[in-house]
C-alpha cells in the first residue's frame, strides 16, 4: 500500500466498487475487467484501476479481477471484515427509521441502543432495540461497547448530545443535525443535511428552469449604428 493518506473520495468510491463486486457475485460472476465493472455500472474504469493501485495489485492483465478475491480485500481495506456496536442518539422518526433498517441489520454496523430525552419514550423498544435516557448514555455505551454514534436530534440539541458522545470515548460520529460540529483530532465527524442537499438540487434545478426560459436570440443581419 502506498504511504500517502488516501482521501475519503477515494475510500467512498471503494465503498461503490465492493457492492458492484457483490452484487457481480450474487449473478455468479467470476472475474471482471476495470472495463467491464465500469460500462456495467457507469463508473470510469483508468478511477478504478487507480483507486485499487493504492492498496496493491490485483488484477491480472488480460484477465482481470477474480471477483471473490477483490471483494474480500475490499471488506478488509474498509475494515468490514468485524462487528461494530451502534448507538442512535434521538428515537424520533428518523432515529427510529435507521434503527429499523433492514440494511443495517444485514451490515457490519449493529444498533444495539437507542437514546432520548422523552419520558414517554424511555424504556420502549423499536425491534428489539431499547429506547435508554439519554442521561445514563455513558454508562450504557460502555456496557454494550458502542464504537459509532448516530446523532438524529434537532440543531439545538446536537452540540450538548455531541459532548456526551466525546466523554463516552467514541470517535466516529455521523451527524444528521443541521449544525456544524467541532471534530477533534483522533475523531471523525461525518455529517448529512438532507436540507442543505436538497437546497443544493433546488439551486439546479432554478438554473436549469431559468436557461430553458431565456430568450434565445435569432439569427440575422446585425443592424447598423446610428448615424
Amino acid at each position: 500500500m502506498k504511504s500517502e493518506k488516501i482521501s475519503e473520495l477515494t475510500t467512498s468510491r471503494l465503498s461503490i466498487y465492493l457492492r458492484c463486486l457483490l452484487e457481480l457475485a450474487e449473478e455468479g460472476h467470476r472475474s471482471v475487467s476495470s472495463d467491464g465493472l465500469a460500462e456495467r455500472f457507469h463508473l470510469n474504469s483508468s478511477q478504478i484501476r487507480k483507486d485499487l493501485a493504492y492498496f496493491g495489485e490485483f488484477g491480472v492483465r488480460g484477465v482481470g479481477y477474480d471477483i471473490e478475491t477483490l471483494r474480500d480485500h475490499l471488506i478488509r481495506i474498509l475494515g468490514l471484515d468485524r462487528t461494530y456496536n451502534v448507538a442512535i442518539i434521538g428515537a424520533g422518526r428518523l432515529g427510529t427509521a435507521l434503527a429499523d433498517y433492514e440494511g443495517l441489520r444485514r451490515s457490519s454496523f449493529q444498533v444495539k441502543a437507542l437514546f432520548d430525552t422523552d419520558p414517554k419514550k424511555i424504556g420502549k423498544k423499536v425491534g428489539s432495540i431499547e429506547i435508554f435516557d439519554l442521561k445514563n448514555f455513558q454508562s450504557v455505551a460502555k456496557k454494550v461497547n458502542i464504537e459509532l454514534a448516530v446523532i438524529a436530534v434537532p440543531a439545538g440539541p446536537a452540540p450538548e448530545v455531541f459532548d456526551k458522545v466525546k466523554k463516552a470515548g467514541i470517535k466516529a460520529v455521523l451527524n444528521f443535525a443541521p449544525a456544524p460540529l467541532n471534530q477533534e483530532e483522533g475523531s471523525k465527524v461525518k455529517s448529512l443535511d438532507v436540507t442543505s442537499s436538497l437546497e443544493s438540487l433546488s439551486y439546479f434545478l432554478s438554473e436549469k428552469r431559468a436557461s430553458e426560459t431565456k430568450p434565445k436570440r435569432t439569427a440575422g443581419k446585425p443592424r447598423r449604428p446610428r448615424q
